[in-house]
C-alpha cells in the first residue's frame, strides 16, 4: 500500500454545506481527467467555462451519474445535520476504534489515525463486471506463470519471460523450485491497483502478490461509511463482503492438511509494522490465531504453535510477512520475523502458506509488459483488463522506445525495495526539468535492467468532502466544499477452492492528498470505501455465526501463545505499577503541601519510596534536605519516558504491552488506554512549560490519570475472558502489588513514619484502604488495627493476606492443579493462613524512650519484618520462575549440552 502512484488532484468552488447539490455541481474534475461524479471526461477547453457557469446551473443532479444521483438523493432525504458533523463523527469513530496506519518516517510518532473520506467511490454494475472478469482472468494467468516458473520453466526457455525478471529477482526463491504447494495453489490472495483513464476504462497499474495489504482496512471503511449513510447503503444494492471472506476461509481449510478442522494462523511481523492494525482486525474477524514468528516452531517438518499448554499443530498460515524473512535457515539469516525450518515444512507438504513463498517477483512492474503475450500463449485469450503500456529497459529495443517518451511516463524500479539491485522512488517524467530528464536517461542507459518505464495516465477523480474548521466551535457552522480528488482502486481476488478464485465486491480506494500526483497513504493520502453496485440480489451472508466443529471449539478454548501470555503478564504488571506510581505521587505531593510537611520521618519515608520506585532520579536531594527541589523533580518526572520510571513511563509501557495483544482487548479498553496516555503526556507538558511546576495542577493531572486507570482495571477485571492469558495478567498485577505493598509497609516501619499520626494515615491511604479503616476502627491509631486491616484482612483486596491468597490460587489454576491442591510455584508465596495477629504484634521489641518524634526509637516488629521480607522476596522469585516456565520454556534445562 505504500507504493507511489501518480494522481493529479482537481479543484472546486466553495459553497455552503447546506446546499449540497450546488456544491456538488460546482465540483469539477481537472482537465483531461475522467469525472467519476458525471461519468465523463472533462475536456480541457470546457473546464474553465464549466466552473464559471456552475453557479447558474439548475439546482438538480441531472448531469450526475445515476449512482451519484441516487446517493445524493438519499443523503438529502435522511440527513438531519450537515456533512461537517458527519465528517467529525467519522473521524471520531476511526480514532475511537483505534484504526491506525503506522508511518515509520513520521516525526509525530509511530502511529497515526487511519484517514477515511466521507464519500464512497461508486462503481456501476457494468463497470464492476468488466473489472471482475478481467481480474479473474489475470489470476488464472498468474497462477499458471507460477506453476511454470517453479516447475518446467518452459516460458523462460522459449523466450516468453526474461530470466532476469525471474531468477534475477530477489523474490524468486530457488528453495521452492520443484515444490507443489499444499492444495495445489500458489496464489490465494492477490491485489490489483487499477486506475480509470480518460476513456472511462479501467487499467492495471500494478499487482501485489506477496502479502497484499488492505483487506482489513476496507472492512473498517465499509462499517464506518455504511453507518454514516445507512439508507443509501441499504437501497442502492451495494454488494456485501462477508461471503467472499467466508469463501477464503473455507478454501484455506479445505486445502490444508487437516481439512475442515485445520488450525489456521495469521503471521504478522508485529505491532511496529505499518499495517499491524489490520492484522489484528483480520485475525479477530476471521477467527484466526494472530502469531509472530517467535510463537511458532518446526518439529519433524511440522509447524507448531507454542502455547502455555504445550505445542499445538498449525496447518495453515495466512502470512503478512515478506518472503525473505520467513525462514532464517534458508533465506535471510538476520531475520527475527520468521520461523527456522518453515520452508522444509512447506516442502514436506505439512503446512499451507497463503500465498506460497516465491510470488514476490510477480510484483515487478516490468512483468506487466510481458503478460499480454503470456496470456495468448497460456490461456489462448487476450487480456480483458489491460495494463498501462510498460517497457522494461533491460531489452534494448524497449529501452530506446521508452527513452523517446520519457517525459510522458513514470520511471519505476524493476526490483522495488531490494538492496541487491538499485532501487529508488518512482518519479513522473513531466515533473522533471530537461536536465533531470537527461540525468535519468543516463542512469537508465547505464543500468538498464534496473529501470522500468510505464505510460502516465491522468487518474479519474471522485468527489470528496473537505470540511473547513468551524469559526464558532460548532461543526454545523463550518464552511465546506465538495472537491474532486484523484483516486486509485485496489481490487482483491481470493481463492474459493483449488485453482478457483472470486473477486471481493468492492475494494480499497486511495485518494490523493496534499501531493497532487500521489495517491499513497504514506504520502498524506486518504482512503475511501468502494461501493460495487449490482442489478441482482444482494448476498447478505454473515460471518457472525460461523459453523464450528467440536474439535475447533476445543482448540479455540485452549490456545494462548507464550508471547501473548508474556505480554498479558506485563500488561498486568505495568497496570499495577502505573496505579502504584499515581497513588504514591499523589500522596507525596499532598504530604509535601500539607500540615505535616516538616515531619522528618514522614518525608524520609516518602523520599525513600519515591527513590525506590524511581519517581525521582538518584542524586536528587530528598525531601528533608530540599523539599522544593525534590517536589519539582517529582513533578518534572511524571511525564518522563527515560530516566525516571514514573507515571508516564509506566503508562506508555502499559500501552505498548497492550498494543501487542490488541486483538484480545475490547475497543473500549484500548480506547481508554490510548486516551489516558495522550492526556497524561499533554498535561505533563503543560505542567513543566514555563517552569511553574504547580503542585495543585500536578495533583489534578494525577487525579485524571487515576480515573482512567480505574476504567482500565475495570475492563481487565470484568471484560476479558478468564483463560490462562487473563490469569497471567492477574498474576502480574498481584505480584507487583505484593512487592509494592510489602516494601511500602517495611520502609514505613524502618523509618518510623507509621508511628506518627500523619504517617499512619498516609500508609492507609497508600494501601487505598482509608474508607474501610475508618469504617471499622473510627479514629484509632492502634498499630494492631493497621496490621489487622493491611496485612491480615482476607476481605480487603489491598491487604497482603488477600493478595497472597489470590496469587497462590491463580498460580495453582495456571499449573492445572486440582482445586484443593497447590502447585510448587504457588507454594513459593507465603501462606496467609499461617499468619496471626497475636504473633505479629507480640513479637514487638520496644526500645526505651518511645513516644515522640524527637530522638524516639520506634518499636521493631520482628515477625512482621520477617513476613514483609518474605513477601518481597517471593514476588521476585515467582516472577523469575514464571518467565522460565511459561515464556522462555527453559525451566526444564538442568545441565549444559556438553554434559
Amino acid at each position: 500500500m505504500n507504493d507511489l502512484n501518480e494522481s493529479p488532484a482537481g479543484s472546486a468552488i466553495q459553497r455552503q454545506p447546506a446546499d449540497l447539490l450546488s456544491s456538488a455541481q460546482a465540483c469539477s474534475a481537472s482537465p483531461g481527467h475522467f469525472d467519476e461524479l458525471r461519468a465523463c471526461v472533462v475536456p480541457p477547453a470546457a473546464a474553465t467555462q464549466k466552473a464559471a457557469n456552475a453557479t447558474n446551473s439548475a439546482a438538480n443532479n441531472a448531469d450526475f451519474a445515476e449512482a451519484w444521483s441516487q446517493f445524493f438523493a438519499h443523503m438529502e432525504a435522511t440527513s438531519s445535520g450537515n456533512l461537517n458533523q458527519r465528517a467529525a463523527s467519522l473521524e471520531r469513530q476511526i480514532r475511537d476504534n483505534g484504526v491506525t496506519y503506522n508511518v515509520y518516517a513520521d516525526e509525530n510518532g509511530p502511529q497515526r489515525p487511519w484517514s477515511l473520506d466521507l464519500f464512497p467511490l461508486m462503481i456501476e454494475p457494468e463497470s464492476w463486471q468488466q473489472i471482475e472478469l478481467g481480474v479473474l482472468q489475470r489470476m488464472r494467468l498468474l497462477e499458471q506463470v507460477l506453476g511454470d516458473v517453479y516447475g518446467p520453466q518452459h516460458l523462460m526457455k522459449r523466450g516468453l519471460l526474461p530470466p532476469a525478471l525471474v531468477q534475477g529477482h530477489p523474490g524468486y526463491l530457488r528453495a521452492m523450485h520443484g515444490v507443489t504447494p499444499v492444495g495445489g495453489t500458489h496464489l490465494h490472495i492477490a491485489a490489483f491497483d487499477l486506475a480509470r483513464g480518460p476513456d472511462g476504462n479501467w487499467w492495471v497499474v500494478s499487482q501485489r502478490c506477496q502479502a497484499p495489504s488492505g483487506l482489513g482496512y476496507l472492512l473498517e471503511n465499509r462499517l464506518a461509511i455504511s453507518g454514516q449513510f445507512p439508507q443509501a447503503f441499504q437501497t442502492m444494492r451495494v454488494q456485501r463482503l462477508a461471503s467472499t471472506y467466508r469463501a477464503l476461509m473455507d478454501s484455506l481449510k479445505q486445502m490444508s492438511p487437516a481439512g475442515a478442522d485445520s488450525h489456521i494462523a495469521l503471521l504478522t511481523p508485529g505491532p511496529y509494522n505499518e499495517t499491524y492494525f489490520e492484522h489484528a482486525y483480520l485475525a479477530r474477524y476471521l477467527g484466526l490465531t494472530l502469531v509472530e514468528g517467535s510463537d511458532l516452531i518446526v518439529r519433524d517438518e511440522h509447524l507448531y504453535l507454542k502455547t502455555l499448554k504445550g505445542l499445538v499443530p498449525v496447518h495453515g498460515l495466512l502470512k503478512r510477512v515478506d518472503d525473505e524473512y520467513l525462514d532464517p535457515l534458508e533465506l535471510r539469516p538476520d531475520s527475527t520475523l520468521g520461523v527456522p525450518g518453515l520452508l522444509q515444512a512447506i516442502r514436506a507438504g505439512h503446512v499451507l502458506v497463503a500465498n506460497a513463498p516465491g510470488t514476490a517477483f510477480l510484483e515487478s512492474p516490468a512483468l506487466l509488459g510481458f503478460l499480454p503475450a503470456l496470456s495468448r500463449h497460456l490461456l489462448g485469450e487476450e487480456l480483458q483488463l489491460p495494463a498501462l503500456p510498460t517497457w522494461w529497459c533491460g531489452e534494448r529495443s524497449a529501452m530506446e522506445e521508452a527513452l523517446a517518451r520519457l517525459r510522458d511516463c513514470a520511471i519505476k524500479p524493476t526490483y522495488p525495495g531490494t538492496p541487491v539491485h538499485g532501487s529508488f522512488d518512482s518519479v513522473l517524467g513531466h515533473t522533471l526539468s530537461p536536465r533531470e530528464l537527461d540525468e535519468w536517461a543516463g542512469r537508465i542507459a547505464q543500468h538498464s535492467e534496473e529501470h522500468t518505464v510505464q505510460a502516465y495516465m491522468p487518474l479519474s477523480q471522485m468527489p470528496t468532502w473537505q470540511a473547513a474548521p468551524p469559526q464558532s466551535g460548532n461543526a454545523a457552522d463550518a464552511q465546506g466544499q465538495v472537491l474532486a480528488r484523484s483516486v486509485m482502486l485496489r481490487v482483491f481476488a481470493v481463492s474459493d477452492g483449488a485453482q478457483s478464485w472470486r473477486v471481493l465486491p468492492g475494494g480499497l480506494a486511495r485518494v490523493a492528498g496534499a501531493a497532487p500526483d500521489i495517491a499513497s497513504m504514506q504520502r498524506g493520502g486518504s482512503s475511501a470505501d468502494v461501493w460495487a453496485l449490482t442489478h441482482g440480489e444482494v448476498d447478505k451472508t454473515t460471518l457472525l455465526q460461523p459453523h464450528l466443529t467440536p474439535a475447533s471449539l476445543a482448540q479455540r478454548k485452549r490456545m494462548v501463545t507464550s508471547r501473548a501470555a508474556e505480554n498479558l503478564y506485563w500488561l498486568g504488571r505495568y497496570t499495577e505499577r502505573t496505579e502504584n506510581a499515581i497513588r504514591l505521587a499523589r500522596l507525596t505531593l499532598e504530604c509535601l503541601n500539607g500540615e505535616d510537611a516538616s515531619s522528618p520521618l514522614l518525608l524520609a519515608w516518602l523520599g525513600k519510596m519515591a527513590l525506590a520506585n524511581t519517581l525521582v532520579l538518584p542524586g536528587v536531594p530528598l525531601a528533608p534536605q530540599a523539599r522544593r527541589v525534590f517536589e519539582r523533580s517529582l513533578i518534572s518526572s511524571l511525564g518522563s519516558t527515560d530516566g525516571a520510571t514514573s507515571v508516564g513511563y509506566n503508562l506508555r509501557a502499559l500501552k505498548m504491552a497492550g498494543a501487542t495483544v490488541r486483538e484480545r482487548l475490547s475497543q473500549e479498553h484500548w480506547r481508554v488506554i490510548v486516551r489516558a496516555e495522550e492526556e497524561l503526556f499533554a498535561s505533563c507538558a503543560d505542567l513543566t512549560r514555563g517552569g511553574d511546576f504547580s503542585s495543585l495542577e500536578a495533583q489534578r493531572v494525577l487525579k485524571n490519570a487515576s480515573d482512567h486507570m480505574a476504567a482500565i482495571t475495570g475492563a481487565q477485571t470484568d471484560r476479558m475472558t478468564r483463560d490462562d492469558g487473563w490469569r497471567l495478567l492477574s498474576i502480574g498485577r498481584h505480584i507487583e502489588r505484593l512487592g509494592f505493598l510489602a516494601s511500602s509497609l517495611l520502609r514505613g516501619l524502618e523509618t518510623g513514619a507509621v508511628h506518627l499520626d500523619a504517617g499512619f494515615e498516609a500508609m492507609i491511604s497508600l494501601f487505598d484502604s482509608t474508607i474501610t479503616f475508618h469504617a471499622q476502627y473510627q479514629q484509632s491509631r492502634d498499630l494492631a488495627a493497621l496490621i489487622d486491616l493491611l496485612v491480615l484482612d482476607r476481605d480487603n483486596p489491598r491487604s497482603l493476606a488477600w493478595v497472597a491468597h489470590t496469587l497462590r490460587g491463580r498460580l495453582a489454576k495456571l499449573a492445572g492443579s486440582e482445586s484443593h491442591e497447590l502447585s510448587a510455584l504457588a507454594m513459593r508465596v507465603p501462606d496467609p493462613t499461617a499468619w496471626s495477629l497475636t504473633q505479629l504484634c507480640e513479637a514487638m521489641l520496644v526500645a526505651p524512650g518511645t513516644g515522640g518524634e524527637s530522638g524516639a526509637q520506634p518499636g521493631v516488629f520482628l515477625s512482621l519484618n520477617d513476613l514483609l521480607l518474605q513477601c518481597t522476596a517471593a514476588a521476585l522469585t515467582v516472577s523469575e520462575e514464571i518467565s522460565t516456565t511459561y515464556f522462555t520454556h527453559s525451566g526444564q534445562i538442568k545441565q549444559s549440552l556438553g554434559s
